[in-house]
């Protein structure tokens, strides 16, 4: 799902204030949270879209992960009826970039590039490892 630079940038804040720090996240009480991502899992139409948007060249065009929490706002925009367990999860939002001469070149329509909302566990996760 897509989201807003502006959803973005106060999900960066919160991961940026806690755990980037060392700190553990906070819920959407101020309480520690316990029990933090194990994985994230986007479908291959999530991931393709957002190739398709970088270089085609494939040592250059890539995606940019961030590592975010869900504030109490997006978290609600995300998962509206799971807000309160979502809040102060630790997620990845992505974004299509370019790499030219060891830097990342962000692709100029980033406003509506960030990607994020994939399924997580906790809170979706499965009961063991698979073979398939």
């Amino acid at each position: 799902m897509k989201i807003s630079k502006e959803d973005f940038e106060s999900m960066k804040g919160k991961y940026d204030k806690e755990v980037k720090k060392g700190k553990p996240a906070k819920d959407k009480k101020g309480k520690d949270k316990t029990d933090q991502t194990n994985w994230i899992f986007f479908d291959r139409e999530t991931l393709e879209g957002l190739l398709a948007k970088a270089d085609q060249d494939p040592k250059k065009g890539g995606i940019q992960f961030y590592f975010t929490e869900y504030t109490e706002e997006t978290a609600k925009k995300v998962y509206p009826n799971e807000a309160n367990d979502y809040t102060g999860q630790m997620t990845l939002v992505m974004r299509a970039a370019n790499l030219q001469e060891d830097k990342l070149n962000i692709i100029s329509s980033t406003e509506d590039g960030y990607v994020g909302g994939g399924m997580e566990c906790p809170y979706r996760c499965e009961s063991g490892p698979t073979s398939n």
